[in-house]
């Protein structure tokens, strides 16, 4: 533990602050008055370095591909892309080719970066504390943020996939006359405004939650074991069953939001 007569809420409180820079303030640790234009420096370098980490195992996958009986790498490759895409395929009802691409890149992405948390926080911070880096959250999906990109970037996919299927002017006629008809218009205004906008939003917040709850209950289980050797012990047992409760809660969270993403982009090509 860093610091010189450290309290666990200090502890924890240090954990959960995000490397920020910003204008006023330069590179700092993330306070409630850092403005709109802060930037999360680990969240962009973590997640930026998780999807180069992705592209990098499938291009080795892809480099050693054979037509006859295939390595151990390739098999375990293919048997994940095959599930990714049967469940895409099952879920999405329209003509576009993009879905799987799409349902791969968030999947696969999303899970890499929930992986960070089976890496305890101090395996993080200490060695970049030698740096002088004093603040850094390792899971990127604990940040807001970055859900919230993620989730944004699927709404513009909603809105690429509707108007691809039904033109702006069917799009928009829709968006006013369902599900009322049109003489409701306002109503149908506001219904459709509320359910477009409420769909990224529980997307991110969905996977935030679960994500960032869980830091926090890893931290807390590591700072209550207390010091000495039972305190480590209890500690390490305790914190070895949440992990192994969390090996089926993180792939299961990048399941989900990939899930609800092809949901969303169906729902956006059919007509009311």
């Amino acid at each position: 533990m860093a610091g010189e007569a450290e309290t666990p809420t200090s502890y924890i409180q240090h954990h959960l602050q995000n490397l920020v820079y910003s204008e006023a303030g330069g590179v700092h640790g993330s306070t409630a008055n850092d403005g709109f234009w802060s930037i999360n420096l680990d969240t962009i370098l973590t997640s930026v370095t998780m999807g180069l980490i992705v592209t990098f195992l499938f291009w080795i996958a892809t480099r050693r591909a054979t037509s006859g009986v295939p390595g151990r790498w390739q098999a375990f490759v293919e048997i994940l892309l095959e599930f990714v895409d049967r469940q895409a395929r099952d879920t999405y009802h329209g003509s576009s080719k993009l879905v799987t691409p799409i349902a791969i890149t968030l999947f696969f992405w999303i899970l890499l970066m929930n992986m960070l948390k089976f890496i305890p926080a101090d395996f993080f911070a200490v060695p970049l504390g030698w740096l002088g880096v004093n603040y850094w959250k390792p899971v990127p999906t604990a940040d807001v943020n970055a859900t919230l990109g993620l989730s944004i970037s699927v709404f513009f996919l909603m809105l690429f996939f509707a108007l691809r299927s039904k033109g702006l002017g069917g799009f928009t006629k829709e968006f006013l006359t369902a599900p009322f008809g049109k003489w409701m218009m306002p109503f149908n205004l506001i219904l459709n405004i509320v359910e477009w906008v409420s769909k990224p939003i529980s997307l991110a917040m969905r996977l935030f939650g679960n994500m960032f709850g869980g830091e926090i209950v890893f931290l807390l289980i590591w700072v209550l074991g207390g010091a000495g050797l039972l305190g480590l012990l209890g500690g390490a047992v305790f914190g070895l069953g949440w992990m192994i409760f969390h090996i089926l809660v993180i792939p299961l969270q990048a399941f989900i939001f990939m899930m609800l993403s092809i949901v969303y982009l169906s729902l956006a090509e059919d007509s009311h």
